[in-house]
């Protein structure tokens, strides 16, 4: 006997407020990724590869524990492709955490979250995918918020940039890219479970940073930089893509594509709280034309068409392994601190 369709409409309600909490607890906690890189104090291939490591632990444990490894819906190309996608994945928080460094997190974060342009882009190129003029309208509405908010318009005045500032501009733009690539290689894994993708990623990572970790350079084992460097791996790796990826089945994509900007939103914050940024007009200006542009193309927005009929939501895309930081990755100093 089948429950009323009040009850049922009553539980599927419940399951989404859950996710739907589970989804913003994890965009969250990897708005916090910057602080934690930054607080390890070490570079960003030591951080990177304790995550990997840690990561892969974490993540190993879960799928062993959920039987995921039994029907994991691998194939010998599924593997190899989730391996191309880790490369980048991994390169990407390479990149991205070199960025937190020379830059501010407000800065690396928002340019770091370009990368749905970079999909755009590579699926036009790669793929034939059609680029309508509402896209390249925010494409262009996108680009005037990054020379907003990285100060790129200030930059032919009298306050040139320094090198410093420019490399963690160039870094973001490159995580970004690296990211959009694993987004890609994700899209064509088609039956495999994410948190086995996951594992790829994290696992390929190890054997792939070992030539460019400084391993003399180290904590010590009674140093409490290991607490930020396993919480990367442990909390904002093994937990927080668990509980995304519990929440995605669902949530709408169109609720998944505005919750995702609850990432940038916390980096930052934490970037005024715990650094004393304080971002500037032009930098304020940026990132809300940048999160406009992002909703207009994830979410197929066309303000400069007329049409009677509402365009369909894509279905969103399983995530290579983390947005923001970052990207994935989502993901992702200060301005006084870059400077140090």
């Amino acid at each position: 006997m089948t429950g009323s369709p009040g009850a049922v409409s009553a539980t599927d309600n419940r399951t989404e407020r859950r996710a739907l909490f589970k989804i913003i607890a994890a965009m969250a906690g990897w708005g916090t990724i910057g602080l934690f890189v930054l607080e390890s104090g070490q570079d960003s291939f030591n951080v990177v590869f304790v995550r990997c490591v840690v990561g892969a632990v974490s993540l190993g444990l879960l799928c062993l524990i959920g039987g995921y490894f039994r029907t994991s819906g691998l194939t010998p190309r599924k593997a190899l492709l989730a391996a191309a996608g880790g490369v980048c994945l991994v390169f990407n928080w390479v990149f991205l955490f070199k960025s937190f460094e020379q830059t501010s997190l407000t800065v690396a974060t928002v340019v770091y979250h370009t990368q749905p342009f970079y999909v755009l882009f590579l699926g036009a190129l790669l793929f034939r995918e059609r680029l309508t003029k509402a896209k390249i309208g925010w494409v262009v509405l996108a680009f005037a918020g990054l020379v907003l908010t990285t100060g790129l318009w200030t930059a032919l005045g009298d306050e040139p940039f320094s090198r410093r500032q420019v490399l963690g501009i160039l870094n973001g733009l490159a995580a970004a890219l690296l990211y959009a690539l694993a987004t890609i290689a994700a899209k064509r894994l088609k039956g495999v479970r994410p948190q086995i993708t996951a594992f790829i990623q994290v696992l390929i990572g190890i054997p792939l940073l070992v030539p460019f970790v400084q391993f003399s350079a180290l904590p010590e084992a009674s140093s409490s930089a290991w607490l930020w460097l396993v919480a990367l791996g442990v909390f904002h790796t093994g937990v927080l893509y668990n509980l995304m990826y519990s929440a995605l089945p669902s949530l709408p994509s169109s609720t998944i594509a505005v919750v995702a900007f609850v990432n940038p939103a916390v980096a930052i914050l934490t970037d005024v709280v715990a650094y004393g940024h304080r971002p500037s007009i032009g930098e304020v200006v940026g990132i809300i034309l940048i999160v406009l542009s992002s909703l207009g193309v994830t979410l197929n927005w066309r303000p400069w068409q007329r049409s009677t009929v509402a365009p369909p939501v894509a279905a969103a895309a399983e995530p290579p392994v983390a947005p923001a930081a970052a990207p994935p990755v989502i993901p992702t100093v200060t301005e006084s601190r870059s400077g140090s």
